[in-house]
């Protein structure tokens, strides 16, 4: 059982902002960056230690570590209220890993204004534990909102090539989206009549008071809508690739690693347990757009592509039809595979955009086609890439098996049809990840490869780049070699809100 003398998810949230308020107050750039390996070890620190004593620590309404701090909004049914459930409990813990390795990664890049680069990276990373740990709906979306600000800063000024486009881009989308999904939100407090944000209490409320079917269908529908521009789900998912390849890296690792479960973490945690008619109603035509449009489409736009790092990013398209496919099976293993594939899609892909990095600086290109035979040069950065490439592809072994393999069961029961083709999207992933590994890294280096390493030898990975990869790495085996370490917690939270659903 947990004897922290302290809050351990206040914390979580409150040690990356502090830090992220002194550095915004002056804080000299030295003691920036020492003290910024701490904010950033302290969250991963913490969500490792939930995760460890979850199991030994009493349920409260299904919560662990559930506290309640007065906000003097209570009048209005917002509190701060803090805890983490078998859903919320691994996606925290991912959030910790991988903001660490991001956070890690950002500190030795030697960006230009390091210290607001930190600043706004503490920012994200506070907001993003404040994400999975808040319990009450309206914090769950501020928190939010506090991690999404640094993403349009960031990729406006330290971004890449079309960066003010992406940045655009990006800010009218994401904001078009969470406009839609707060009118969702506040919909569902109004016609609630619980008079409460606190999640508790709004299932206590509805599972004694369920709202009209019809109501219920509205509600899902924008919820659905909204999260849905959030998670990029087609048609409206080309702010996701443009951005992602716009973005800084570490800045992309956490957006695309952990923010972007956003959407999925509110159908998920909101939705379908308050609003059971809505996924009866709307699973069909979720599936069938997702099938076609994420995997099937987004997946050929991908295999298109000679850009690595645009790669990446449809590829993280792509996969968040799984995402959906699993919701719209609405059952206990479908969810769950969904919630496991989120955390395995969160460590890789996060892998993927810092390889990804580390590959342009040794080629000073994104341009797979004019590189070439790196891997006699770089043999640690040809392993670990071929390894987040495997893991990406769902092989036995590493987190986003399990993830995959049981949404397909899932769906199987849901639609074979469906199934049949999202399995197809398995082949193509196969196909332009491994493409990607071998115009990379095997066979001859092509004539500006060759110039440049004349130029500028590339040097294999350095330990700054190496243990952060590490730590993503590590933790996409240590799931995928024991997924029930977090699945029995996740069907736990899991079977009351998708019985409900199923009725």
């Amino acid at each position: 059982m947990s004897n922290l003398p302290f809050d351990p998810l206040l914390v979580s949230i409150a040690a990356p902002l502090a830090l992220a308020l002194l550095i915004a107050l002056g804080l000299p750039k030295r003691w920036s960056v020492r003290l910024a390996y701490g904010a950033f070890a302290v969250p991963l620190l913490l969500a490792l230690h939930t995760w460890w004593h979850f199991s030994s620590v009493p349920l409260s309404d299904g919560y662990a570590f559930l506290t309640t701090y007065s906000t003097g909004l209570e009048t209005l049914g917002i509190s701060l209220k803090l805890g983490l459930n078998g859903i919320s409990l691994p996606l925290f813990a991912m959030a910790g890993i991988v903001g660490f390795a991001a956070g890690l990664y950002a500190i030795q890049s030697q960006a230009e204004r390091l210290k607001i680069y930190l600043m706004l990276l503490l920012i994200m990373q506070g907001g993003l534990m404040g994400v999975f740990a808040s319990v009450d709906v309206f914090f769950l979306y501020f928190f939010h909102e506090l991690a999404l600000i640094p993403t349009f800063i960031m990729v406006g000024v330290w971004g890449g090539r079309d960066r003010s486009y992406a940045a655009m881009k990006m800010t009218i989308y994401l904001t078009a989206g969470a406009m839609i999904s707060l009118v969702g939100l506040i919909a569902l407090y109004v016609q609630s009549g619980a008079n409460s944000f606190d999640l508790i209490e709004l299932k206590r409320h509805l599972a004694a008071q369920p709202l009209a079917e019809t109501v219920q269908q509205n509600i899902f529908g924008l919820l659905l809508l909204g999260f849905g521009v959030l998670v990029s789900l087609w048609p409206f998912h080309t702010w996701a690739p443009l951005g992602y390849g716009a973005a800084p890296s570490s800045n992309a690792m956490l957006h695309a690693g952990v923010l972007k479960k956003f959407g999925l973490y509110g159908l998920i945690q909101v939705a379908l347990p308050l609003l059971p008619a809505g996924i009866g109603h709307w699973a069909h035509p979720l599936a069938w757009l997702a099938v076609i449009g994420n995997v099937i489409v987004v997946g050929f736009i991908t295999m298109a592509q000679r850009d690595l790092k645009q790669m990446i990013g449809y590829s993280s398209v792509m996969h968040m039809g799984y995402a959906f496919l699993g919701i719209a099976a609405a059952s206990v293993l479908g969810i769950g595979g969904v919630v496991l594939m989120m955390v395995a899609h969160g460590l890789s892909v996060a892998l993927m955009f810092l390889l990804a990095t580390s590959v342009h600086h040794r080629t000073q290109t994104f341009a797979m086609d004019e590189m070439g035979g790196l891997a006699l040069k770089t043999p640690v950065l040809a392993a670990f890439f071929a390894a987040g490439t495997f893991a990406s592809i769902g092989l036995p072994g590493f987190a986003n098996f399990w993830g995959e393999l049981t949404i397909f069961v899932a769906l199987w029961q849901f639609s074979p049809t469906i199934t049949v083709l999202a399995i197809a999207g398995v082949v193509i992933s196969a196909v332009y990840g491994l493409r990607a590994v071998a115009a990379v890294f095997f066979g001859p280096a092509t004539t500006r490869m060759s110039e440049v390493a004349r130029t500028h030898p590339p040097a294999d990975l350095r330990w700054a780049e190496r243990v952060p990869a590490l730590v993503l790495l590590v933790a996409l085996l240590f799931v995928g070699l024991w997924p029930k370490s977090m699945s029995d917690p996740i069907n736990a939270a899991l079977a009351p809100a998708t019985q409900t659903a199923a009725r």
